[in-house]
This record gives structure tokens, C-alpha cells and sequence, in this order.
């Protein structure tokens, strides 16, 4: 026994094409009576889902300080094992460091 109808599928296809977004899933779910959950995993299923990409407060992609660290020390042509201990310092500072070499 099928969960949605080849119609359903099209349709929730179709509106999540047009605007990928939770709002969309949400929309979705109350539309089918189904969890925003399912929706999400037929979505999946199908293809079409796009996972939503974190990113900070500041509206960038976040980044680990070991991995500022390592470009750090790629800029600066050492390797990264000589800068041990630098990823201990808070980030605003490692990436105004790197941001300047």
C-alpha cells in the first residue's frame, strides 16, 4: 500500500520545484495530512530535496578554527603540525591573522 498516489507525487514534485524550501515541506504536510518528515523523505526518495546549508550568524558558511589554522600555515608555507596550539585562540582572531598574510 502506497503512502501517495502517483498524482500526490507529481504535485508535491511540482510545488517544491517552483519554491524549495521548509515553508514548502510545511505546506506540503498539511496539504497530504502527512508529517513534514514524510513529505521530506519522499522528496528524497524522489530526488528532488535540497538539504538547507547552514551558515553563522554573519551569513558565512561556517569554518573550523583548525581548518583557518591550515590555511594559516598554507599561506604562509609552513605545514600545519608547526602551528600546534594556534587553534586554541578564539576565531575572530585567527581569521583576521589569515585574512592578513
Amino acid at each position: 500500500m502506497a503512502n501517495y498516489t502517483d498524482e500526490q507525487v507529481a504535485k508535491m514534485i511540482e510545488k517544491y520545484n517552483l519554491t524549495p524550501s521548509r515553508e514548502t515541506v510545511e505546506a506540503l504536510a498539511e496539504e497530504f495530512d502527512k508529517s513534514a518528515k514524510s513529505i521530506i523523505g519522499k522528496l528524497a526518495r524522489e530526488g528532488v530535496y535540497q538539504k538547507a546549508v547552514y551558515v553563522s550568524k554573519t551569513g558565512e558558511t561556517p569554518i573550523t578554527k583548525i581548518e583557518i589554522v591550515r590555511e594559516i600555515a598554507e599561506r604562509l608555507g609552513l605545514n600545519e603540525t608547526h602551528l600546534t596550539g594556534l587553534e586554541k585562540s578564539p576565531k575572530g582572531v585567527l581569521k583576521i591573522l589569515c585574512d592578513n598574510i
